[in-house]
């Protein structure tokens, strides 16, 4: 049986901003990238979003990001490899702490907004990113653009890596995501998602915005969480994939039950 995993960007609130429908969405998913007080969350935050995951069995992972709350991570910023590395660590760090003490234990990690693009044109920052998951706990999964840069500098050092594939983002010719700051960058239309999506797990196949197919590793699918229309569309993402007998799974349950710890 086809199998292939869905995840969403979730514990993007901060004090008493909501962000997101969280408890909504993890009844949908299967691994929950959760944001680590950088470019969103907080301490509170970050609790109660692993205590759902928990909740409703859905694996978790580190989300870490550039650390600019106010641009909610998406600025680009200069910043070294160095930096990065250490960054990332004290992340993961501080959701692993959050995690262990309800019982849970870390089953990724996925760089959010600019950082994950970033490593895309910046070898030396995917290296970095890389060398931070495999350095803090080598069993960790490295989410990254399927096909990229980060991929590929995970595969590299030994670390299991997830290509990912977003359902409501349009690709470039050489399997980029087309910018944000371009009109065709967001798939509006949820059917038209869908059946991309479908697409790429059954065919391993995606049309680039010339009209062309490109080859395409779909091992896991970002649901965009903060949208107005996101709960609808993961509910019918997930009930196409199950209509289709996809299996619907973290990568991690492929080899063992990492994200509770007995």
């Amino acid at each position: 049986m086809i199998s292939v995993d869905l995840n969403s960007d979730l514990g993007e609130s901060f004090g008493h901003f909501k962000i997101g429908n969280d408890e909504e969405l993890l009844r949908c998913i299967s691994s929950a990238n959760i944001a680590c007080g950088f470019h969103a969350g907080d301490h509170n935050v970050m609790m109660r979003t692993v205590e759902l995951a928990k909740k409703f069995d859905v694996a978790i992972g580190a989300h870490p990001g550039l650390n600019d709350l106010a641009g909610f991570g998406r600025r680009e910023l200069k910043v070294s490899p160095e930096e990065v590395y250490n960054m990332v660590v004290y992340q993961i760090g501080a959701l692993q702490a959050v995690a262990a003490s309800k019982g849970m234990k870390l089953n990724h990690v996925k760089p959010h907004g600019a950082l994950y693009n970033m490593a895309e044109k910046d070898k030396a920052l995917a290296e970095a990113i890389a060398q931070a998951v495999k350095d803090v706990d080598e069993s960790l999964i490295l989410y990254g653009l399927s096909g990229g840069v980060l991929c590929r500098a995970g595969e590299k050092i030994g670390l299991t890596v997830a290509h990912e594939v977003f359902a409501d983002r349009t690709y470039q010719p050489d399997g980029t995501l087309t910018s944000r700051s371009e009109k065709n960058a967001i798939i509006h239309d949820p059917e038209e998602a869908v059946e991309r999506v479908l697409r790429m797990v059954k065919e391993g196949k995606v049309a680039a915005i010339n009209g062309h197919d490109i080859p395409i590793q779909a091992d896991t699918i970002c649901i965009h969480g903060d949208g107005p229309k996101a709960l609808a569309f993961a509910e019918a993402l997930k009930s196409k994939l199950e209509e289709e007998n996809i299996r619907i799974v973290n990568p991690g349950a492929k080899k063992d039950e990492r994200n509770i710890v007995s």
